[in-house]
């Protein structure tokens, strides 16, 4: 498809931690973590951390090019018919009529092989919300190109999770949605082991406690491969 209207070849919606108040440092640290700024769309140095296996640079390549956040409706093309402004009009009446989460906390955990932060305590309100912005903006999602769908097919789904991917695009959204900020690529056992243990020391004391979900933003996907932040509205609001 290649470059859409408005510059952005996909579109997404995102939490993304505001980079003031509360979350101030976790944005800054995870903005610093994986060498992108999402929120000004810009590159920027990674930290020294202490205790890690190998280069910062070379944890982070995979989730780089995504920015620090958590998927709440993943990449999609616009489909036709459908403009980026009816998109940002769609998702801000949207997002006004959303109430905030508030959840326990965040946690360092490993998910799949990788290592991301989920919330700690009952997730079922912000289950809920992903599900509705997954419904909601649903018809300026175009359908994927064969190719990507035969790619995720390959990876190994479940029936359920097969059935998502024809329904909504993805096969990890509704009951299969799970909550996380992704830190790194798949790491060997023990890298990973490594890399929490020097993540404990310095990215846990920055984690808010209680964590609020108050905001939602919408990114774009630019030509270099990197998402950046376009908008960012208050649920409530």
């Amino acid at each position: 498809m290649g470059t859409a209207e408005g510059g952005f070849a996909r579109w997404a919606v995102y939490y993304l931690p505001p980079p003031e108040g509360i979350t101030a440092g976790l944005a800054a640290a995870g903005a610093a973590w994986l060498g992108w700024d999402v929120e000004g769309g810009r590159a920027v140095a990674h930290p020294g951390v202490a205790g890690l296996p190998v280069p910062v640079a070379d944890l982070t390549g995979v989730p780089r090019r995504y920015g620090f956040h958590a998927t709440i409706k993943p990449p999609f093309r616009l489909a036709d018919g459908t403009t980026p402004g009816d998109l940002m009009a769609a998702s801000a009446t949207l997002c006004a009529g959303l109430a905030p989460v508030r959840l326990e906390g965040l946690q360092l955990t490993d998910p799949d092989g990788f290592l991301a932060l989920t919330p700690a305590g009952d997730t079922g309100a912000l289950d809920a919300l992903a599900a509705r912005v997954v419904a909601d903006l649903d018809p300026f999602r175009a359908p994927a190109p064969p190719e990507e769908t035969a790619r995720r097919r390959a990876a190994g789904l479940t029936a359920r999770q097969d059935a998502l991917l024809e329904r909504w695009g993805y096969p990890y959204v509704m009951e299969e949605f799970g909550f996380h900020m992704t830190l790194t690529g798949r790491l060997p056992a023990d890298q990973r082991a490594a890399v929490a243990a020097a993540l404990e020391g310095w990215l846990v004391p920055v984690l808010p406690r209680p964590f609020v979900i108050g905001h939602l933003a919408l990114a774009g996907e630019g030509a270099d491969g990197r998402f950046r932040r376009v908008a960012r509205w208050a649920l409530g609001a």
